[in-house]
């Protein structure tokens, strides 16, 4: 039985949300001490010219100490885009209809 890092970090609880090109996944792994925390990875989708695939991960570590900070902001942030954008997607991806211009005149 090894003691090492990758050991420790086994993942003991996991969530995933697909949207589009895009997995996020929310995982809580455990410390060398036992204590857990918190990792969430983007990973994204690609495409090379031979038609193959291939995935770009980006990942953040959230420790419990950061918890109520890391919320509290993250819940703030997004009353912001909310109270700002609305809910509603803007993007020319999502709207046949999409002008900048019309971002600034709502």
């Amino acid at each position: 039985m090894s003691n090492n890092l990758s050991d420790n970090q086994e993942e003991i609880f996991s969530r995933v949300l697909r949207a589009g090109r895009r997995t996020y996944f929310f995982d809580v792994r455990e410390t060398k001490a036992s204590d857990y925390y918190l990792t969430i990875t983007e990973s994204k989708k690609f495409t090379n010219e031979d038609g193959s695939f291939y995935y770009k991960k980006h990942k953040i570590y959230v420790y419990k100490e950061d918890f109520e900070n890391f919320s509290n902001f993250l819940n703030e942030t997004m009353s912001f885009i909310f109270d700002q954008r609305g809910v509603e997607v803007i993007s020319e991806r999502h709207q046949k209809d999409y002008s900048p211009d019309r971002i600034n005149s709502d």
